[in-house]
Protein backbone atom coordinates (compact mmCIF):
# COMPACT_ATOMS: atom_id res chain seq x y z
CA UNK A 1 0.00 0.00 0.00
CA UNK A 2 1.48 3.34 -0.95
CA UNK A 3 0.28 6.93 -2.07
CA UNK A 4 0.07 10.49 -1.18
CA UNK A 5 -1.50 12.23 2.19
CA UNK A 6 -3.41 14.29 -0.61
CA UNK A 7 -5.64 11.13 -1.62
CA UNK A 8 -5.77 9.62 2.29
CA UNK A 9 -4.61 10.83 5.14
CA UNK A 10 -2.26 9.21 8.26
CA UNK A 11 -5.68 8.66 10.64
CA UNK A 12 -7.37 6.53 7.85
CA UNK A 13 -4.03 4.71 6.61
CA UNK A 14 -3.68 3.48 10.46
CA UNK A 15 -7.49 2.19 10.70
CA UNK A 16 -6.56 0.35 7.58
CA UNK A 17 -3.30 -0.92 9.17
CA UNK A 18 -5.68 -1.83 12.26
CA UNK A 19 -8.61 -3.46 11.37
CA UNK A 20 -6.39 -4.97 8.46
CA UNK A 21 -4.23 -6.50 12.06
CA UNK A 22 -1.30 -5.82 9.73
CA UNK A 23 2.59 -6.46 10.71
CA UNK A 24 4.93 -4.83 8.87
CA UNK A 25 6.14 -0.86 8.61
CA UNK A 26 4.74 2.08 7.44
CA UNK A 27 7.10 4.99 6.34
CA UNK A 28 6.15 8.62 5.63
CA UNK A 29 7.92 11.69 4.01
CA UNK A 30 6.99 14.94 3.70
CA UNK A 31 8.57 18.31 3.04
CA UNK A 32 8.90 21.26 5.57
CA UNK A 33 8.18 24.93 4.89
CA UNK A 34 12.33 25.05 4.50
CA UNK A 35 12.00 22.40 1.86
CA UNK A 36 13.95 19.94 3.66
CA UNK A 37 12.84 16.54 3.68
CA UNK A 38 11.16 14.78 7.03
CA UNK A 39 10.61 11.03 7.29
CA UNK A 40 9.26 8.68 10.17
CA UNK A 41 8.67 5.39 10.55
CA UNK A 42 5.94 3.33 12.38
CA UNK A 43 6.45 -0.60 13.23
CA UNK A 44 3.20 -2.54 13.70
CA UNK A 45 2.57 -6.05 15.19
CA UNK A 46 -1.04 -7.11 14.30
CA UNK A 47 -2.65 -3.80 13.83
CA UNK A 48 -0.79 -2.01 16.89
CA UNK A 49 2.12 0.10 16.98
CA UNK A 50 5.00 -0.99 18.70
CA UNK A 51 7.57 1.42 18.06
CA UNK A 52 7.10 4.69 16.15
CA UNK A 53 10.41 7.35 15.17
CA UNK A 54 11.89 9.93 13.28
CA UNK A 55 14.09 7.87 10.39
CA UNK A 56 17.67 9.05 11.87
CA UNK A 57 19.74 7.11 14.00
CA UNK A 58 20.65 9.99 16.41
CA UNK A 59 19.86 9.23 20.34
CA UNK A 60 18.89 12.89 21.24
CA UNK A 61 15.12 12.46 21.97
CA UNK A 62 16.05 9.15 24.03
CA UNK A 63 18.85 11.80 26.53
CA UNK A 64 15.67 14.04 26.44
CA UNK A 65 13.34 11.57 27.92
CA UNK A 66 16.10 9.93 30.30
CA UNK A 67 17.06 13.37 31.85
CA UNK A 68 13.47 13.18 33.66
CA UNK A 69 14.76 9.93 35.08
CA UNK A 70 18.58 11.72 35.81
CA UNK A 71 19.95 9.22 33.11
CA UNK A 72 22.74 10.78 31.40
CA UNK A 73 24.10 9.33 28.34
CA UNK A 74 28.02 9.26 27.85
CA UNK A 75 27.91 11.09 25.02
CA UNK A 76 27.18 9.02 22.19
CA UNK A 77 25.20 10.01 19.18
CA UNK A 78 24.69 7.20 17.38
CA UNK A 79 23.87 3.74 19.14
CA UNK A 80 26.24 0.85 18.17
CA UNK A 81 24.78 -2.45 16.85
CA UNK A 82 23.28 -4.57 19.34
CA UNK A 83 21.77 -8.04 19.44
CA UNK A 84 18.77 -6.38 20.10
CA UNK A 85 18.55 -4.04 16.98
CA UNK A 86 17.10 -5.85 14.66
CA UNK A 87 16.46 -3.08 12.04
CA UNK A 88 18.69 -0.46 10.07
CA UNK A 89 15.98 1.36 10.57
CA UNK A 90 14.89 1.47 14.20
CA UNK A 91 18.75 2.05 15.80
CA UNK A 92 17.26 4.36 18.48
CA UNK A 93 14.61 1.26 19.59
CA UNK A 94 17.93 -1.13 19.26
CA UNK A 95 19.80 1.28 22.01
CA UNK A 96 16.68 1.58 24.03
CA UNK A 97 17.06 -2.40 24.44
CA UNK A 98 20.68 -2.29 25.27
CA UNK A 99 20.14 -0.01 28.09
CA UNK A 100 17.62 -2.73 29.44
CA UNK A 101 20.04 -5.17 28.80
CA UNK A 102 22.72 -3.03 31.28
CA UNK A 103 19.97 -2.28 33.86
CA UNK A 104 20.42 1.60 32.72
CA UNK A 105 16.66 1.76 32.75
CA UNK A 106 14.03 -0.69 34.18
CA UNK A 107 10.94 -1.92 31.57
CA UNK A 108 8.45 0.35 33.19
CA UNK A 109 10.85 3.62 32.79
CA UNK A 110 11.21 1.67 28.74
CA UNK A 111 7.75 1.88 28.15
CA UNK A 112 6.91 5.00 29.41
CA UNK A 113 9.70 6.21 26.89
CA UNK A 114 8.28 4.32 24.23
CA UNK A 115 4.70 5.51 24.59
CA UNK A 116 5.91 9.15 24.50
CA UNK A 117 8.07 8.37 21.43
CA UNK A 118 4.79 6.83 19.19
CA UNK A 119 2.98 9.80 20.73
CA UNK A 120 4.82 12.45 19.46
CA UNK A 121 5.53 11.30 16.25
CA UNK A 122 1.61 10.40 15.90
CA UNK A 123 1.42 14.23 16.31
CA UNK A 124 3.26 15.28 14.07
CA UNK A 125 1.76 12.74 11.30
CA UNK A 126 -1.44 13.61 12.18
CA UNK A 127 -0.26 17.08 11.62
CA UNK A 128 0.69 16.36 8.05
CA UNK A 129 -1.67 17.29 5.00
CA UNK A 130 1.00 16.47 2.13
CA UNK A 131 3.34 13.95 1.89
CA UNK A 132 3.86 10.09 0.91
CA UNK A 133 3.59 7.20 1.87
CA UNK A 134 4.49 3.72 1.70
CA UNK A 135 3.34 0.32 4.08
CA UNK A 136 5.26 -2.59 3.78
CA UNK A 137 4.33 -6.25 5.18
CA UNK A 138 7.75 -7.25 6.86
CA UNK A 139 8.22 -9.16 10.18
CA UNK A 140 7.88 -7.57 13.31
CA UNK A 141 10.20 -5.38 15.12
CA UNK A 142 12.05 -7.51 18.26
CA UNK A 143 11.63 -7.98 20.61
CA UNK A 144 9.16 -6.00 21.70
CA UNK A 145 8.56 -4.52 25.19
CA UNK A 146 4.85 -2.82 24.24
CA UNK A 147 2.28 -2.29 21.75
CA UNK A 148 -0.56 0.11 21.59
CA UNK A 149 -3.86 0.10 20.56
CA UNK A 150 -4.57 2.47 17.82
CA UNK A 151 -7.47 3.62 18.07
CA UNK A 152 -7.87 5.24 21.01
CA UNK A 153 -4.30 6.39 20.61
CA UNK A 154 -5.16 7.92 17.12
CA UNK A 155 -8.16 9.64 18.74
CA UNK A 156 -6.74 11.38 21.93
CA UNK A 157 -3.46 12.99 19.68
CA UNK A 158 -5.98 13.84 16.75
CA UNK A 159 -7.97 15.63 19.91
CA UNK A 160 -4.62 17.23 20.70
CA UNK A 161 -3.48 18.55 17.00
CA UNK A 162 -7.29 20.50 17.05
CA UNK A 163 -6.81 21.67 20.32
CA UNK A 164 -2.89 22.86 19.29
CA UNK A 165 -4.33 25.10 16.53
CA UNK A 166 -6.49 27.28 18.90
CA UNK A 167 -2.76 28.41 19.88
CA UNK A 168 -1.94 29.92 16.72
CA UNK A 169 -0.23 32.44 16.19
CA UNK A 170 1.24 32.44 19.26
CA UNK A 171 2.61 29.08 19.37
CA UNK A 172 2.45 27.46 16.20
CA UNK A 173 5.19 24.35 16.43
CA UNK A 174 6.54 21.88 18.74
CA UNK A 175 10.37 22.84 17.51
CA UNK A 176 9.69 26.43 18.61
CA UNK A 177 11.83 27.59 21.80
CA UNK A 178 10.47 29.78 24.21
CA UNK A 179 12.51 32.49 26.12
CA UNK A 180 11.28 35.72 28.89
CA UNK A 181 11.13 38.70 27.29
CA UNK A 182 9.99 40.43 30.42
CA UNK A 183 10.85 39.05 33.86
CA UNK A 184 10.08 41.84 36.27
CA UNK A 185 6.18 41.28 35.00
CA UNK A 186 6.63 37.67 35.66
CA UNK A 187 7.47 37.90 38.52
CA UNK A 188 4.39 40.02 39.89
CA UNK A 189 2.56 37.07 38.06
CA UNK A 190 4.20 33.57 39.86
CA UNK A 191 5.79 32.48 42.41
CA UNK A 192 9.74 33.10 42.35
CA UNK A 193 10.90 29.37 42.03
CA UNK A 194 8.53 29.53 39.45
CA UNK A 195 10.74 32.27 37.69
CA UNK A 196 13.55 30.15 38.02
CA UNK A 197 12.65 27.61 36.67
CA UNK A 198 11.36 29.68 33.53
CA UNK A 199 14.81 31.54 33.38
CA UNK A 200 16.53 28.02 33.70
CA UNK A 201 14.83 26.43 30.48
CA UNK A 202 13.37 29.07 28.82
CA UNK A 203 16.73 29.91 26.90
CA UNK A 204 15.85 29.94 23.37
CA UNK A 205 17.62 27.39 22.65
CA UNK A 206 15.03 24.68 24.28
CA UNK A 207 12.45 23.62 22.54
CA UNK A 208 8.80 23.29 23.48
CA UNK A 209 9.76 19.26 22.61
CA UNK A 210 12.22 19.30 24.90
CA UNK A 211 10.96 20.64 27.60
CA UNK A 212 8.01 18.22 27.45
CA UNK A 213 10.42 15.46 27.76
CA UNK A 214 12.24 16.60 30.29
CA UNK A 215 9.27 17.05 32.09
CA UNK A 216 7.44 14.22 30.98
CA UNK A 217 4.41 15.73 29.79
CA UNK A 218 2.85 16.22 26.26
CA UNK A 219 3.71 18.99 24.65
CA UNK A 220 0.30 20.42 24.14
CA UNK A 221 0.03 20.44 28.11
CA UNK A 222 2.95 22.48 28.27
CA UNK A 223 2.23 24.72 25.42
CA UNK A 224 -1.23 25.87 27.18
CA UNK A 225 0.42 26.26 30.50
CA UNK A 226 2.01 29.02 28.85
CA UNK A 227 -0.31 30.62 26.67
CA UNK A 228 -1.77 33.18 28.53
CA UNK A 229 2.17 34.26 29.16
CA UNK A 230 3.05 34.72 25.30
CA UNK A 231 -0.35 36.38 24.62
CA UNK A 232 1.13 39.18 27.26
CA UNK A 233 4.09 39.36 25.61
CA UNK A 234 5.84 38.35 28.61
CA UNK A 235 7.17 34.60 26.99
CA UNK A 236 8.64 34.91 22.95
CA UNK A 237 7.97 31.71 21.23
CA UNK A 238 11.03 31.66 18.64
CA UNK A 239 12.27 28.93 16.13
CA UNK A 240 15.38 26.85 16.82
CA UNK A 241 16.14 25.45 13.35
CA UNK A 242 19.92 26.45 11.61
CA UNK A 243 17.89 27.68 8.45
CA UNK A 244 16.09 30.02 10.86
CA UNK A 245 18.73 31.91 12.31
CA UNK A 246 21.04 31.76 9.38
CA UNK A 247 18.50 33.88 7.71
CA UNK A 248 19.04 37.75 7.64
CA UNK A 249 22.10 36.86 10.36
CA UNK A 250 24.18 39.49 8.21
CA UNK A 251 21.91 42.32 7.49
CA UNK A 252 21.63 42.03 11.74
CA UNK A 253 25.29 41.63 12.43
CA UNK A 254 25.89 44.56 10.06
CA UNK A 255 23.61 46.56 11.65
CA UNK A 256 24.95 45.48 15.28
CA UNK A 257 28.36 46.57 13.79
CA UNK A 258 27.70 50.07 12.62
CA UNK A 259 24.75 51.68 15.50
CA UNK A 260 24.46 54.31 12.79
CA UNK A 261 22.39 52.13 10.18
CA UNK A 262 18.85 51.89 10.94
CA UNK A 263 17.21 48.35 10.84
CA UNK A 264 13.51 48.66 8.94
CA UNK A 265 11.73 45.56 8.68
CA UNK A 266 8.70 45.31 5.98
CA UNK A 267 6.05 42.60 6.07
CA UNK A 268 4.36 41.98 2.93
CA UNK A 269 2.55 38.55 1.83
CA UNK A 270 3.61 40.00 -1.77
CA UNK A 271 7.02 39.87 -2.50
CA UNK A 272 7.23 42.53 -5.20
CA UNK A 273 6.00 45.28 -2.25
CA UNK A 274 8.60 43.31 -0.37
CA UNK A 275 10.86 44.32 -2.76
CA UNK A 276 9.94 47.54 -4.16
CA UNK A 277 10.83 48.98 -0.19
CA UNK A 278 13.85 47.40 -0.14
CA UNK A 279 15.08 49.63 -3.42
CA UNK A 280 13.73 52.65 -2.10
CA UNK A 281 15.33 52.57 1.30
CA UNK A 282 18.58 50.52 0.68
CA UNK A 283 19.84 53.51 -1.00
CA UNK A 284 19.03 55.65 1.39
CA UNK A 285 21.42 53.74 4.07
CA UNK A 286 18.67 51.90 5.63
CA UNK A 287 19.40 48.29 6.64
CA UNK A 288 15.65 46.87 4.88
CA UNK A 289 14.81 43.08 6.23
CA UNK A 290 11.63 41.99 3.97
CA UNK A 291 9.36 38.75 5.05
CA UNK A 292 6.28 37.85 3.24
CA UNK A 293 4.89 35.46 5.64
CA UNK A 294 4.00 37.15 8.59
CA UNK A 295 4.25 34.37 11.25
CA UNK A 296 7.80 34.04 10.84
CA UNK A 297 8.24 37.65 10.63
CA UNK A 298 6.92 37.68 13.74
CA UNK A 299 9.89 35.11 15.01
CA UNK A 300 12.42 36.85 13.75
CA UNK A 301 11.70 40.26 14.60
CA UNK A 302 12.95 39.43 18.41
CA UNK A 303 15.94 38.29 17.08
CA UNK A 304 16.63 41.57 14.37
CA UNK A 305 14.83 44.23 17.07
CA UNK A 306 13.98 46.78 14.27
CA UNK A 307 14.57 50.30 14.99
CA UNK A 308 11.04 50.52 12.88
CA UNK A 309 8.42 48.65 11.19
CA UNK A 310 6.28 48.28 7.90
CA UNK A 311 3.03 46.47 8.37
CA UNK A 312 0.87 45.53 5.53
CA UNK A 313 -2.72 44.97 6.73
CA UNK A 314 -4.31 42.48 4.93
CA UNK A 315 -2.46 39.30 4.87
CA UNK A 316 -3.12 35.31 5.23
CA UNK A 317 -2.92 33.70 8.57
CA UNK A 318 -2.30 36.62 10.65
CA UNK A 319 -2.88 40.47 9.68
CA UNK A 320 -1.34 43.37 10.18
CA UNK A 321 -4.08 44.50 13.05
CA UNK A 322 -2.89 41.58 14.48
CA UNK A 323 0.54 41.62 14.50
CA UNK A 324 0.34 44.89 15.70
CA UNK A 325 -1.15 44.30 18.64
CA UNK A 326 1.09 41.25 19.64
CA UNK A 327 3.72 43.31 19.18
CA UNK A 328 2.44 46.21 21.31
CA UNK A 329 2.25 43.65 24.18
CA UNK A 330 5.60 42.94 24.28
CA UNK A 331 7.92 45.58 26.10
CA UNK A 332 10.57 45.02 23.41
CA UNK A 333 8.08 46.94 21.04
CA UNK A 334 6.09 49.37 22.52
CA UNK A 335 7.92 52.21 21.64
CA UNK A 336 8.97 51.05 18.15
CA UNK A 337 7.47 52.88 15.36
CA UNK A 338 4.86 50.33 13.16
CA UNK A 339 3.64 51.84 10.35
CA UNK A 340 0.85 50.42 8.72
CA UNK A 341 0.56 50.19 4.79
CA UNK A 342 -2.56 49.86 2.99
CA UNK A 343 -4.59 50.70 -0.04
CA UNK A 344 -7.34 51.49 2.38
CA UNK A 345 -7.66 54.91 3.57
CA UNK A 346 -11.13 55.14 5.31
CA UNK A 347 -11.46 56.84 8.65
CA UNK A 348 -12.24 53.29 10.07
CA UNK A 349 -9.30 51.59 8.43
CA UNK A 350 -7.25 54.14 10.43
CA UNK A 351 -8.86 54.15 13.58
CA UNK A 352 -8.58 50.64 13.90
CA UNK A 353 -4.90 50.84 12.98
CA UNK A 354 -4.60 53.30 15.83
CA UNK A 355 -6.62 51.45 17.99
CA UNK A 356 -4.07 48.16 18.23
CA UNK A 357 -1.06 50.15 18.47
CA UNK A 358 0.32 51.58 15.16
CA UNK A 359 2.19 54.82 14.83
CA UNK A 360 1.11 55.99 11.58
CA UNK A 361 -0.86 55.23 7.90
CA UNK A 362 0.41 54.73 5.03
CA UNK A 363 -1.93 54.53 1.85
CA UNK A 364 -0.92 53.05 -0.82
CA UNK A 365 -0.07 53.91 -3.87
CA UNK A 366 2.74 55.87 -2.38
CA UNK A 367 5.70 57.98 -4.25
CA UNK A 368 9.22 57.26 -2.35
CA UNK A 369 9.50 60.43 -1.39
CA UNK A 370 6.30 59.95 1.06
CA UNK A 371 7.99 56.86 2.60
CA UNK A 372 11.15 58.42 3.22
CA UNK A 373 9.86 61.48 4.59
CA UNK A 374 7.43 59.52 7.32
CA UNK A 375 10.15 56.64 8.16
CA UNK A 376 12.34 60.06 8.63
CA UNK A 377 9.78 61.84 10.57
CA UNK A 378 10.03 58.66 13.29
CA UNK A 379 13.19 57.55 13.17
CA UNK A 380 14.74 61.38 13.39
CA UNK A 381 17.32 61.05 10.25
CA UNK A 382 18.97 64.26 9.72
CA UNK A 383 19.63 63.63 6.32
CA UNK A 384 18.03 61.72 3.81
CA UNK A 385 19.01 61.75 0.31
CA UNK A 386 16.26 62.80 -2.31
CA UNK A 387 16.03 59.62 -4.70
CA UNK A 388 16.26 60.37 -8.21
CA UNK A 389 13.34 58.91 -9.56
CA UNK A 390 10.51 60.61 -8.51
CA UNK A 391 7.67 57.53 -10.30
CA UNK A 392 4.78 56.41 -8.14
CA UNK A 393 5.24 53.28 -6.94
CA UNK A 394 1.64 51.21 -7.36
CA UNK A 395 2.04 48.99 -4.59
CA UNK A 396 -0.87 47.40 -4.15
Amino acid sequence: MQGNLSEIDIRSILQLIELGQRTGLLFVEAYTEELLTKTWFVFFLKGQIVYSQEANSSVFRLRDYLRYYRINLQGEETPPKTDADKSFSAPEYGYLWRLLEQDIINPTQARSIIHGLVHETLFDLLSLREGNFIFELDKPLTPQLTSLEIAPLVNKVFKQVQEWKLLYPYIQSPDQCPVLTDIERLRSSLASSTVEKLQHWADGKTSLRQLARFLNRDVLTLAKAIFPYVQQGLIHIADDTALSLAQNHSSVQHSKENPSIKAIVCIDDAAAICETVQSILQPQGYNAIAFTNPLEALNRVFQLQPHLILCDIVMPDLDGYQLCAMLRHSSAFRLVPIIMLSAKSSYIDRARANMVGATDYLTKPFESTELLLLIQKYLNKCEVKKPTNKMRYLLI
